[in-house]
């Protein structure tokens, strides 16, 4: 199960001093400590991925800010957050891939323009998952629906 796996990467990163790891990978057990006792469940391996993909995202959110402001310290550091981060998810997609299935869920839903955009998305990201980023598939999306 990934919550062990992140407990072992966790205990291997304090072992050999790597801090920005240790820090990554608490941060993540502590956003999945959060959803387990917001909830008042037990997180699937699925749920993991997902609130790793949104600290994932978040990160890549923020180094716009933080080239735009030219922070080259802190553009490091979250580079180096995102690939740890990356090493959980699944393999990411690529474009021909991505517009392969949505091209299928287009066909799926019956969707003929960009007014179906809503219920491609939602299939879209079902199927899909933490494979690609909903930014990515928005734009897959738009870009066969015209």
């Amino acid at each position: 199960m990934l919550k062990e796996k992140l407990l072992e990467d966790l205990k291997q990163s304090m072992k050999e001093s790597n801090s920005i790891r240790k820090n990554v990978i608490q941060m993540v057990r502590a956003a999945i400590l959060q959803v387990e006792k917001d909830k008042g469940i037990q997180v699937t391996d699925e749920q993991i991925i997902e609130i790793i993909a949104k600290e994932s995202k978040k990160r890549k959110d923020s180094l716009e800010d933080y080239q735009k402001s030219g922070r080259e310290d802190l553009i490091a550091q979250i580079n180096t957050e995102i690939e740890i981060l990356s090493e959980y998810l699944p393999k990411q997609l690529t474009d021909e891939e991505l517009e392969d299935i949505i091209k299928q869920i287009i066909k799926q839903v019956n969707a003929e323009s960009i007014k179906d955009m809503g219920k491609v998305m939602k299939e879209a990201k079902e199927q899909i998952g933490a494979k690609a980023d909903g930014k990515r598939i928005n734009e897959v999306v738009r870009k066969i629906l015209v």
